[in-house]
């Protein structure tokens, strides 16, 4: 969206001046790109009053550009020119207001014009010009500092600059509650969970002149995607190899940078198969991904932490047959190479800011040692060694499955879950999902939600409450231990005759 400039003075005096301005921000390849002029004399012949229709235009512009002379122009019965009409409703509707005055002789002025420029002076700065190349460049010069103020361009890091349109209502002050309770558990911050909002991103510098930027609004925003539609990550799934219509599993997740870490992970770790070991060394069979839970979190991780966020490109993460691969727009910092991310490295965060929050709640640590992490834990599970590489604007991280060998102390669960799905499908004609399935079959007498997430090996609240115990209570196969008070802290689940009746028939198949 462009911004609309009203150039504003008196046409017959500065006409000239008026229309090469015109030309010359039409003409400039980086101003024709983020702002489009009115001039009134431009305009084609209306059965509109004149007063009318520039005051109209003024309503309209984002800008107000005056250029003042040695005339006043004609007055109205209350003794204003236009150009000063003009002025003050945009004084009233809190346009932009660029004033440029021509010539520093001041003798030969209107007395009106004289007072109107020391009325200007009173409340804004003003700017003079001898000659159409000064009035060009300090128009310029205005004009882009707009930009650098409301972020349009951006002059240092990406996180720190204003968002646009961006006010601190736009906040979430549950995800800052949140923020603060995990980070004091994780890393003990200093802050209290009860400290004004404006405070919390003060101190996390995430204010720009009282704005927000565009990390606050990543981090803690109601509706992040609002600001910053590209800032969703896209996750699918495919039975193949290759990338392939129609996607059997596809979600796009949206929300605050750990809203969609949290939704992504879980989406990867469900489709991922699961080898369940034996209880000879323990009450708990042990349980392995062809993946670790490790690389994956780490990976996406990265990915949300290090991308581009000028692009207009989102995160994608792929889960095909044999590899997973995640794809951030973006590149890698001039110092580091494709080949030293195997290696200890210092940390070079794209997004210091993001980057902050995330180590404070043991997203991230901050210490250059993710990809090595990767790298480590891949080994560590006997897979291939992952490998990172740079294609058409993103950083792709591609990780090899596993291949588990089926043994009889252990069952493949990626064949259990085939098997669930398919008796699924049959069951309350196909309404129960496979995540509900799989919830069911975890409950051992009343539980708790941390309980059954833990269980379930989930890592977002949000995600596990949504599209777990959400849809398994309004199924009636679960139901509140205290019904009175969703909310309590003592609050537990336990299944209904509905949900015995459903894992009795499943048991069948």
């Amino acid at each position: 969206m462009k911004y609309k400039i009203f150039i504003s003075g008196a046409q017959k005096e500065l006409k000239l001046e008026r229309q090469t301005l015109r030309d010359y921000i039409y003409g400039d390849p980086l101003l024709r790109q983020f702002f489009d002029v009115f001039l009134f004399e431009s305009q084609p012949a209306r059965d509109r009053r004149a007063e009318d229709v520039y005051l109209e235009e003024v309503k309209a512009s984002d800008i107000y550009l005056g250029l003042f002379g040695n005339n006043y122009g004609s007055e109205d019965s209350k003794g204003q020119s236009p150009t000063h009409r003009e002025f003050l409703l945009a004084t009233k509707l809190g346009k932009p207001r660029l004033i440029f005055i021509k010539s520093e002789d001041d003798s030969k002025r209107h007395p009106k014009m004289l007072g109107l420029i020391r009325a200007v002076g009173e409340q804004l700065i003003r700017r003079r010009f001898n000659n159409q190349l000064e009035l060009n460049s300090a128009v310029y010069a205005s004009l882009v500092d707009h930009l650098l103020s409301t972020g349009r361009i951006l002059s240092g890091p990406f996180d720190s600059t204003v968002c646009r349109n961006a006010e601190l209502s736009d906040i979430s002050e549950d995800k800052i509650r949140w923020f603060l309770s995990e980070a004091r558990n994780s890393r003990d911050y200093a802050l209290s969970e009860k400290t004004r909002v404006r405070d919390v991103l003060t101190h996390l510098d995430l204010l720009n002149k009282g704005k927000p930027n565009h990390a606050a609004i990543l981090l803690f925003g109601a509706k992040p995607q609002r600001f910053l539609i590209a800032s969703e990550i896209k996750c699918m799934h495919f039975h193949g190899i290759r990338k392939l219509k129609p996607i059997p599993s596809y979600q796009i997740y949206k929300g605050t940078v750990f809203d969609m870490v949290d939704q992504s992970v879980d989406f990867v770790m469900s489709k991922l198969n699961r080898f369940v070991g034996t209880r000879n060394r323990g009450p708990q069979a042990p349980v392995e991904y062809d993946i670790p839970r490790e690389v994956v979190t780490e990976g996406i991780v990265n990915a949300v932490a290090h991308r581009d966020y000028t692009s207009n490109a989102s995160v994608e993460i792929m889960l095909f047959s044999d590899r997973l691969e995640i794809w951030n727009p973006g590149t890698l910092p001039p110092s580091l190479t494709t080949e030293s991310l195997s290696k200890p490295h210092s940390s070079q965060p794209g997004n210091p800011l993001i980057a902050e929050p995330l180590f404070l709640t043991k997203y991230i640590e901050k210490a250059g040692t993710g990809t090595v992490d990767i790298f480590n834990n891949c080994r560590k599970a006997g897979l291939k060694a992952p490998k990172f590489c740079l294609e058409n604007g993103f950083f792709i991280l591609t990780v090899w499955r596993k291949r588990f060998i089926e043994k009889k102390v252990g069952q493949v669960a990626g064949q259990v879950a085939g098997q669930v799905a398919g008796q699924v499908a049959g069951q309350v004609a196909g309404q129960v999902s496979l995540e509900v399935a799989r919830l069911l079959k975890n409950f051992k007498g009343e539980m708790s939600r941390k309980e059954l997430q833990e269980k379930l090996e989930l890592v977002g609240r949000a995600n596990f409450e949504e599209r777990y115990l959400k849809r398994a209570i309004e199924n009636g196969l679960i139901e509140y231990t205290i019904p009175s008070k969703p909310n309590s802290r003592l609050q537990r689940y336990r299944i209904t005759k509905k949900g015995v009746k459903f894992l009795k028939t499943q048991g069948k198949k």
